[in-house]
């Protein structure tokens, strides 16, 4: 089976490799005075970041805090940004990790139908330079030694190809028979120093690496691009040192122009020849004689500058991601699994159910109990993060009995566990836990899910023509609504929901969950306040599972009022707009009953 990450990584992979490509265009912009020896470099170095992605040194920064005695202090905010933009595309659930033994007999279509392309793509580019390798090996086979002064050995072939390097650790000169009686002596010693600066150069063994970028990543123009500009600075390094040597650009130029005339190009890019780049240019260029400026302070400054932040910025996302994660895991005390856990039907017959964890919700500091609940509504749960539970319709996916069995569960956690999560706060609390009954779910019911996002009806919540209603928290108040004459933080039922400083988007989740509007509900009011919330309306859904933050148990739905639309605008100033947006869901790839115990 593929890996469900495997897409991610490779995008977030193009991505991180597209903005080094748009540095080195930056680089090579601001050197373009410059020699071009420096910015064949730079675009070297962009093609080697295809090979070596940003998490091998990701890794060698977790790698190195581990090894210091006083780690480094992590900021979340800017290890978040930090990340966010090295890896701005998710990675997949890590519970699909935790079940991919359970579905690794899924085969999905779609990643082996692009992985075959893929494939296909790369054999095409390798076959094609394969048959040009091959056309140059039988051209040096067939030839016979000339005697010229030379720093590698030099072959006369009777191919109509232009002089040319062919062999990387063991190069030989390629020159077509006749081309002494073609060419001047001047203008043919010209072409020599120009293919022997290929040789202390090591053209061809470079252009083959960057051959192999582009042989993996033949779908992605860049790779192609930079390619080309391989070439074009790759001659212009010659034809400067050719210059730079006493050439007269006379001679040389003509001997260029002549070669071109008479002969072919080589068929393998990493035999180096002497055409390649524009040709009228290069001409302009070996005629203007145009002085290349060495490298100033400043450049030698900033070519330092962005190679150290190439390796810097990715063992710093390493060391403030690991440290992140390392003090989440000093906090929540080291959170994985449950001791122990106990998972049984229920067939009492009823249609509400409670949820309760770590002494909230009626529960033990050391339990996590769930009552008469579908494993649907565990799941909705489980993933909403701090929130309250995803709405049902953005869970699709796995068999009818999810929403129609129901279980108890009954799990003990050890007393680290317990400890650490005192420390925590109680909307802290909830988010450890239900990452703990996401293992339970990967573990006891081989639960794999992904994340999906489609556009499709909503509801958008909207600031009412009449204006809103709302009145924003004051920081450090009690809360003014009462229940049974007590102060409570919020409560989230059918027909009910009463909250102090409740932000906008947890107002939207809400009404998703238990408006009984049957679309999601998209917050677009703007506003970003906290605000005390009172909203009642007449609920048709029988009584909902309150996650164990709420104020009670149980409750029954409202049964009488105005409908949910009048509500939200007379009570609020706000209304709800039907229209189409963005919907994240969760798909259910695999689930299987568990066994009793």
């Amino acid at each position: 089976m593929i890996p469900a990450n495997l897409t991610s990584t490779w995008v977030n992979h193009l991505w991180q490799s597209t903005i080094v490509v748009g540095v080195a265009w930056l680089l090579a912009l601001a050197l373009r005075r410059n020699q071009a020896r420096v910015r064949y470099w730079v675009w070297m170095a962009a093609s080697v970041k295809f090979l070596l992605p940003f998490a091998l040194l990701i890794g060698a920064g977790e790698w190195l805090r581990s090894l210091m005695a006083t780690p480094v202090a992590a900021t979340p905010e800017v290890a978040a940004v930090m990340e966010q933009i090295a890896q701005p595309f998710p990675q997949a659930q890590p519970l699909d990790l935790a079940g991919q033994a359970v579905a690794a007999h899924r085969v999905e279509v779609l990643p082996l139908l692009l992985l075959a392309i893929w494939a296909c793509g790369a054999l095409i580019v390798v076959a094609r330079w394969a048959w040009g390798w091959l056309r140059m090996r039988a051209a040096m086979h067939a030839a016979s030694p000339l005697d010229l002064a030379a720093e590698v050995p030099v072959l006369a072939t009777s191919a109509l190809l232009e002089p040319g390097i062919f062999g990387i650790f063991r190069p030989v000169l390629l020159l077509p028979e006749g081309i002494l009686h073609r060419l001047t002596p001047s203008q043919l010693d010209a072409i020599i120093a120009h293919e022997m600066c290929h040789v202390r150069r090591r053209d061809n063994l470079t252009f083959a690496a960057h051959m192999i970028v582009e042989a993996l990543f033949w779908f992605f123009p860049p790779a192609w691009w930079i390619g080309a500009r391989l070439i074009e600075e790759r001659e212009r390094a010659c034809d400067e040192a050719v210059l730079q040597a006493g050439g007269k650009a006379e001679v040389y130029a003509e001997g260029i122009l002549n070669v071109c005339k008479m002969y072919v190009e080589s068929p393998l890019e990493c035999a180096a020849g002497v055409s390649g780049s524009d040709l009228k240019k290069r001409i302009v260029r070996i005629m203007a004689e145009q002085v290349t400026r060495k490298l100033t302070l400043g450049r030698k400054v900033l070519l330092g500058v962005a190679g150290v932040l190439a390796v810097v910025v990715p063992l710093a996302l390493g060391l403030t991601t690991a440290a992140q994660r390392s003090a989440q895991s000093d906090d929540a005390g080291n959170l994985h699994k449950f001791e122990v856990a106990s998972i049984r039907p229920n067939h009492s017959g009823a249609v509400v159910g409670h949820t309760g964890a770590a002494g909230l919700g009626g529960a033990p500091m050391d339990r996590y109990i769930d009552t008469n609940i579908t494993i649907k509504q565990l799941i909705c749960w489980a993933f909403a993060g701090k929130g309250l539970p995803i709405p049902s319709d953005q869970v699709s996916g796995g068999p009818g009995w999810i929403n129609s069995e129901r279980y108890d569960i009954n799990a003990k956690l050890d007393d680290s566990q317990v400890a650490a999560l005192a420390k925590l706060s109680p909307t802290d609390r909830i988010v450890q836990i239900r990452l703990m009954v996401r293992l339970l779910l990967a573990d006891r019911f081989g639960l794999v899910v992904k994340n999906t996002t489609a556009t499709r009806p909503v509801y958008a919540l909207v600031i009412a023509k009449g204006g809103s209603k709302l009145q924003e928290t004051v920081p450090g108040s009690l809360s003014p609504i009462k229940d049974e004459g007590h102060p409570i933080q919020a409560r989230f039922f059918p027909g009910d929901i009463r909250g102090h400083g409740i932000p906008i988007s947890y107002l939207a989740r809400s009404l998703s969950q238990l408006g009984g509007l049957g679309r999601p509900v998209l917050d677009e009011t703007g506003l970003k306040g906290k605000y005390d919330i009172d909203l009642k309306w007449t609920a048709d859904l029988p009584g909902m599972i309150p996650g164990p933050s709420s104020s009670a148990e149980t409750a029954p739905p409202v049964t009488s009022g105005p409908s949910i639309f009048t509500a939200i605008q007379e009570q609020l100033g706000l209304k709800l707009k039907s229209t189409k947006g963005p919907v994240e869901n969760l798909v259910i790839v695999h689930i299987e009953k568990p066994s009793e115990n």
